[in-house]
């Protein structure tokens, strides 16, 4: 429960209020003067030709940029309502035919307070920043976005209506900022063949321009309007033309890629002679691995685009952050980060995550087309994983699995996905996906529709259908046996979600049957229906008021099965209040009852054999947490954000939580291998979580995490989980770092130590030397067990990778 609450108070928008200050209206600028003034009266806004290409210094002064267009006039739209800024903006566009440059000259009477720092890409916005989003299909429902820092740091990536923004998307562009006596300037040169888009006669970009400033009450402006009584951004963004001479070029860019590593890990050894008991380990050293990889991406269009991958290092620089495992039900879903499959992925996004390309592990090769005709987007992606059938050594000569393991031996898993949407009227879509997954003993194919209709300004109404086949082995919990068998299943999901100003609501219903299976998406729980109401209610903000504004909203949601007995009937309350210096203080209170049912976790109880749960087979309990949680960023060096929720008669799944936290149910305690027996206890759960920024290029952020659960019935800790995670990263510029990360997990009494120097001056080009280790710290050993003291090392690699962007116009 309160790692879903915790992720709503994160998702949560925080408004905050600035009191306003007077417009600089300083003249006598350091730029040439502007040839035209856009105003918002007048749309479209007809971007410049230059005559030749301005260097991108972050210095404004070449006399070509008096050719661009100039927005300016921007308005305050947090915390104000459309009121006039504390600071003056322009934007100054042109193109000379093969790129689009942007200039963004940010205007301030406190240059002194401006926050700059040096950070990585992407990661920019703890900044004062500057930029745009641009709709190139002027579709309104998707756009490039590119963010600026004052010194030129780079954050882009992609935005939806129906998913937000995504900064997984790396567009190659140059950009350079610097600070002045009078604010900042940041000069911006996209080529078009690094984006996809629409151009000729007649032919108009949507285009929105923000401006974020940190201090105070974490005022944003932009060119345009917002109304806050009304769904959807890009239906109110303005427009762009004067794309009648735009160049098309079709793009080849080739990435090959090599990768060196070299791995340790502790391993089984034979007894000891003179002591059979004891059991021993072994640290074996692997043989250097060399992997070379080849990435290409083909633009056959300024709509359409080719990728293609062979043998590609899709390894991850970095791991996974970690996460509290302990007592988990349910998967636990961990975000793509590799860049073959971010490119285009808005695409295969679903309400339902049918498409989760994690599940693509370790490809051989993989092949990707992506785009846009006319009002149809498509994608299509197949792939050829060979991690299921990629067995170590040990698994292998293990005489207890080689009989198993032999149908599966070097074997590959192809993949399939397919995806179509068309653009229905203004801002709605109807939609067609497939996806098909097939290795030995294991098919599965699906295919449904989804669709997301603006019925009006505030009202939209999206949906998702899915059937799934699947060949495989299932398990029957009334017979207790598992088979190889066809299963059938099917998914749904509608959301009507309402926007006003200050009230909103959205009501959902989900399923997904028993059988349901996709095997290249993520799917958390199956067997159940989930129906949800959601409402809140804010007030406006007040820029001058002690605090900006306040909020509340209440969460009430029902699981059942499809023999309609209620699995889950909750209720959530929060009351939030926001502040100035980015502040917000949240407290609320979470209730409602629970029941499980012993054949979603084993078999059902019969007079031939006995069930999954120990005692009765239905276990229920009454759910009450108080919780509360709050931030702050009061200035450039220090942020930090606090969590706590306290809940009783919380669910022990009586799983086991390793050596250090056996079973104590009443029936494991008689018993270690009696069937599971869930009780109720008291959770605790706490995050903290602190950022540090001592210089601008030095960034350090220390986190905690702490899940524990005491059970009523035997009076024992089920379990104590503590996660220390500790960072540290040095930007020797925006394109060369170090990184040192260090993460401790007291469930496993394991330490994880990670280095990291990186060099990437751009996308597809880096250079990466990296040392990881795995450590027990007076823990148990992974093969037998049994405590050990001291530190024991169970794990290491050291790598270096590196790639290369080669691009030709064909």
């Amino acid at each position: 429960m309160t790692n879903r609450l915790r992720r709503l108070a994160i998702l949560l928008g925080i408004l905050c209020a600035l009191t306003p200050a007077n417009v600089l209206a300083s003249e006598g600028d350091e730029a040439a003067a502007p040839a035209v003034i856009a105003k918002k009266s007048e749309p479209p806004a007809k971007l410049g030709r230059l005559d030749s290409a301005p260097v991108i210094d972050g210095k404004l002064d070449d006399e070509v940029w008096s050719q661009a267009v100039v927005l300016k006039d921007f308005l305050q739209v947090q915390p104000g309502d459309n009121i006039e800024p504390s600071q003056r903006t322009e934007v100054l566009l042109g193109h000379d035919g093969k790129t689009l440059f942007i200039a963004f000259r940010c205007f301030d009477n406190e240059p002194d307070k401006i926050r700059a720092t040096i950070p990585k890409r992407d990661q920019i916005f703890d900044d004062d920043y500057v930029g745009i989003y641009l709709d190139t299909f002027n579709d309104q429902r998707r756009a490039y976005i590119f963010f600026f820092n004052p010194l030129g740091v780079q954050a882009d990536g992609v935005f939806t209506e129906s998913q937000g923004e995504d900064y997984n998307v790396d567009v190659v562009m140059d950009s350079k900022g610097t600070t002045t006596p009078d604010g900042y300037i940041v000069e911006v040169a996209v080529p078009f063949k690094s984006i996809r888009y629409e151009a000729g006669e007649g032919k108009q970009w949507g285009a929105h321009v923000f401006r974020r400033i940190k201090r105070g009450a974490n005022e944003l402006n932009s060119w345009m309007p917002l109304a806050r009584n009304s769904q959807g951004t890009l239906i109110q963004a303005g427009k762009l033309s004067g794309f009648e001479s735009i160049e098309a070029t079709r793009t080849l860019e080739i990435i090959p890629s090599f990768t060196i590593s070299e791995t340790g890990k502790r391993l089984p050894a034979p007894p000891m002679l003179g002591d059979p008991f004891l059991d021993t380990t072994k640290f074996v050293n692997r043989p250097i691995e060399f992997e070379p990889g080849l990435t290409l991406k083909y633009s056959i269009t300024p709509t359409i685009t080719l990728d293609f991958a062979a043998n590609p290092d899709f390894a991850q620089v970095e791991a996974d952050q970690l996460v509290i495992t302990a007592n988990q039900r349910f998967p636990i879903f961990y975000p793509e980060k590799r860049p073959f499959f971010l490119e285009g992925i808005d695409i295969f996004q679903t309400p339902l995550q049918v498409v989760n390309t994690r599940r693509i592990v370790d490809p051989d090769v993989a092949v990707k087309l992506t785009g846009k005709l006319g009002r149809t987007s498509f994608g299509l992606m197949l792939a050829s994983d060979a991690a299921p059938g990629n067995f170590s050594e040990e698994e292998r000569e293990n005489p207890d699995l080689a009989s198993f393991i032999e149908p599966f031996v070097d074997r590959n898993a192809f993949i399939g996905v397919l995806r179509a949407k068309r653009d229905i009227g203004k801002e709605s879509n109807l939609g067609f996906f497939a996806t098909t997954y097939n290795f030995p003993q294991r098919h599965n194919d699906i295919a449904g529709f989804d669709g997301r209709f603006k019925l009006d300004s505030k009202t939209v109404l999206s949906f998702q259908t899915v059937g799934t086949t699947t060949r495989g082995y299932f398990f029957d919990p009334d017979t207790t046996e598992t088979s190889y068998k066809t299963g059938n299943g099917f998914g749904y999901l509608v959301n009507y979600d309402f926007t006003d100003r200050n009230f909103g609501y959205f009501v959902q219903t989900q399923g997904r049957t028993e059988k349901y299976r996709a095997d290249v998406g993520f799917t958390r729980r199956v067997g159940t229906n989930k129906s949800d109401l959601f409402l809140r209610w804010s007030t406006d903000p007040k820029p001058e008021g002690f605090y900006t504004n306040w909020r509340i909203s209440n969460f009430s949601s029902a699981s059942y099965d499809w023999n309609g007995r209620m699995q889950q009937a909750v209720d959530e309350f929060q009351w939030q209040f926001n502040f100035k210096k980015e502040t917000f203080v949240s407290v609320g209170y979470f209730g409602g009852h629970e029941r499980l049912f012993e054949e979603e976790f084993g078999p059902r109880r019969s007079l031939l054999h006995p069930g999954a749960f120990a005692g009765h087979g239905e276990r229920s309990t009454n759910l009450n947490q108080i919780f509360a949680y709050g931030g702050s960023t009061p200035n450039k060096f220090i942020s930090f954000f606090q969590f706590v929720g306290i809940t009783r008669g919380a669910f022990d799944f009586d799983f086991g939580n390793g050596p250090k936290y056996p079973r104590v149910s009443p029936a494991a305690l008689a018993n270690p291998f009696a069937p599971l027996d869930p009780g109720r206890g008291n959770e605790l759960f706490l995050e903290s979580n602190v950022t540090l920024q001592p210089t601008d290029a030095l960034r350090t952020s220390v986190s905690y995490f702490k899940s524990r659960l005491h059970r009523y019935d035997t009076d024992r800790v089920a379990y104590d989980s503590n996660l220390i995670s500790i960072r540290a990263t040095y930007q020797f510029s925006a394109f060369t770092f170090v990184r040192a990360r260090f993460d401790y997990d007291s469930l496993g009494s394991r330490a994880y130590g990670q280095y990291l120097f990186g060099w990437t001056p751009g996308p597809g080009t880096s250079f990466y030397v990296g040392y990881n280790d795995d450590t027990n710290v007076n823990g148990f050993n992974p093969i037998s067990s049994r405590i050990e003291d001291g530190f024991r090392l169970n794990g290491r690699t050291f790598f270096i990778k590196m790639s290369y962007l080669f691009r030709k116009n064909l």
